[in-house]
């Protein structure tokens, strides 16, 4: 399960997301990709479920680079609990995912193979996503 081993603080405030993604909006490993085109939080969860699903369809022929690491820590308050008392702990990991950025890479397949095997993932995920593929300046813009 993806979550960070370490970070420096155990609780983060939860930010918002306006605006394109700063980096990662170009392809760097592989030939095919999935962009994201909404703003959102991605869990671990969904990340690993999307792992399975790519693999799976690979059938041991490819390679992926998942480029979004969950490093945000998400706190709730336990049910029926009264207000005050302080931030809950944090019960989840999430990744912010912002408009244009790559998340997804696969190398080594067809075109045909790499399009399916993205398409699977895109369903586990709670966005609009995007098929790209690498050209010849290095990335295709939003």
């Amino acid at each position: 399960m993806l979550i960070p081993k370490r970070v420096k603080y155990r609780k983060q405030q939860r930010g918002r997301m306006r605006g394109l993604a700063k980096g990662g909006s170009e392809m760097n490993f592989g030939d095919w990709g999935l962009k994201a085109l909404e703003p959102a939080w991605i869990t671990n969860k969904q990340i690993e479920a999307c792992r399975v699903s790519i693999m799976r369809s690979l059938k041991k022929s490819g390679m992926l680079w998942i480029r979004i690491f969950p490093d945000k820590p998400i706190s709730i308050h336990p049910a029926e609990s009264r207000m005050g008392r302080g931030k809950g702990n944090p019960e989840k990991w999430v990744c912010v995912v912002k408009p244009g950025k790559i998340m997804f890479e696969i190398g080594g397949v067809n075109r045909e193979v790499a399009e399916e095997a993205l398409r699977l993932a895109s369903s586990k995920l709670p966005i609009k996503t995007k098929f790209v593929e690498r050209t010849s300046f290095g990335g295709e813009s939003l």
